[in-house]
């Protein structure tokens, strides 16, 4: 596949440190899987294969990185010490030998083949937050607005628990819970605004 020009001007435009190592990446990336499709995204160059992702690389300041998608199947062990699987690519010799590169490439093409997608750890649920007095107060009493509030998802009924408890001012915590139950009783969630009807 044709290299994609924006991933030239990325290489192109980081620092003379990282030039070697993104082309070296680049290169090893392309002799593994010769069809593989470059583009950039998230402001970095990526690498897709059947319209997939299959990784990414990014240059910094002192450092280099290069992430597998599929990151907990493809783990090299060096995961944490900066983002990617090779930990923070300062020079070449920081980077595999170019068999086992290339390995690691063609074992995350062959789950793209083998219909795998990535397993991404289940987040746990936000703990519910406790109602600020000031609103548990104003809906005590106002049963359309409580009902309303109680029948929302916790999602829902933290974005108003926060926004009121994020008011510095005792006055501008009264306005907010005004506004609160008077939208409650309309049935509507705190950033009603900007749900599309």
């Amino acid at each position: 596949m044709p290299q994609d020009p924006r991933v030239d001007t990325y290489i192109a435009g980081r620092a003379e440190f990282a030039r070697p190592i993104l082309s070296w990446m680049r290169a090893r990336v392309h002799a593994a899987c010769p069809d593989v499709e470059e583009s950039i995204k998230w402001s970095m160059p990526a690498f897709l294969y059947k319209g997939r992702s299959l990784a990414n690389m990014a240059a910094f300041k002192a450092h280099a990185s290069f992430g597998f998608w599929d990151r907990q199947a493809l783990a090299t062990g060096k995961e944490g010490e900066a983002m990617g699987q090779y930990g923070r690519i300062e020079s070449l010799d920081d980077l595999p030998a170019a068999e086992m590169f290339e390995t690691q490439v063609r074992d995350a093409v062959a789950r793209i083949d083998g219909g795998q997608k990535p397993v991404r750890a289940a987040k746990a649920p936000k703990p519910e937050l406790p109602v600020p007095p000031e609103l548990a107060e104003a809906l005590a009493g106002d049963p359309k607005a409580t009902e309303t509030f109680t029948g929302f998802p916790p999602g829902c009924r933290r974005e108003y628990c926060e926004w009121i408890a994020e008011a510095k001012r005792p006055e501008t915590k009264a306005k907010r819970v005004a506004d609160a139950v008077e939208w409650l009783r309309e049935g509507k969630r705190r950033n009603w605004k900007y749900e599309s009807c």
